[in-house]
């Protein structure tokens, strides 16, 4: 299991929705209307180290689901200026600088890990009691993959299809080099790939 993350009840300026609707718009797999962007759920790494938060966000607008990976630093991650999503300030940790997580190494690595052990998402722990939650998405690595560069960038689909079919040049839900998820939302249970390394 990939351990327990730590969740503040914090107060963060600007708020994560506002901040991934200005990167969205600015995107070239979006052509929504960024302000109809909603979080539907979302999910979490651990970092072993301890430095670097990794959650990754499902988001709707309305008509299609959005994957958004990012990692929070407590400062800048050098060389990664065109990866940056924003700065925010977390009332309990201070400034933090938010990439695309597909730009981090932390993200990078622990991805892979994830896929190749058939490992899961971190549980959530409340800071404040020790309360401790399951992730909210059902997230499972398929297994190794057909090796590859092994500092490679994972591909993460950002646009989410649900379609399980070869045929269609889909990744299949569950094959080796994939991660997948279900979740909930107002419409039912859905699942689908998230992240696949080649």
């Amino acid at each position: 299991m990939s351990g327990t993350a730590e969740i503040y009840d914090a107060v963060l300026t600007p708020g994560k929705l506002d901040l991934l609707r200005a990167w969205i718009r600015r995107q070239s797999w979006f052509d929504g209307d960024p302000e109809q962007v909603e979080q539907v759920t979302a999910y979490r790494f651990v970092d072993p180290d301890g430095e670097v938060g990794m959650e990754s966000f499902l988001l709707t607008d309305g008509i299609r689901t959005i994957h958004v990976p990012v990692t929070y630093r407590g400062a800048e991650l050098p060389g990664a200026e065109d990866a940056l999503v924003g700065t925010i300030d977390h009332s309990v940790l201070g400034p933090r600088w938010v990439y695309d997580a597909s730009a981090d190494p932390v993200y990078v690595t622990e991805v892979r890990r994830v896929i190749s052990h058939r490992d899961t998402a971190a549980d959530h722990m409340a800071a404040e009691d020790g309360t401790i939650t399951p992730a909210p998405v059902n997230i499972r690595g398929g297994g190794a993959g057909a090796g590859g560069d092994a500092e490679a960038a994972p591909r993460v689909i950002r646009v989410i299809s649900e379609e399980n079919d070869a045929e269609a040049d889909c990744p299949l839900i569950g094959s080796p080099g994939t991660l997948s998820g279900t979740w909930q939302d107002a419409e039912g249970s859905h699942t689908a790939v998230l992240v696949v390394i080649d």
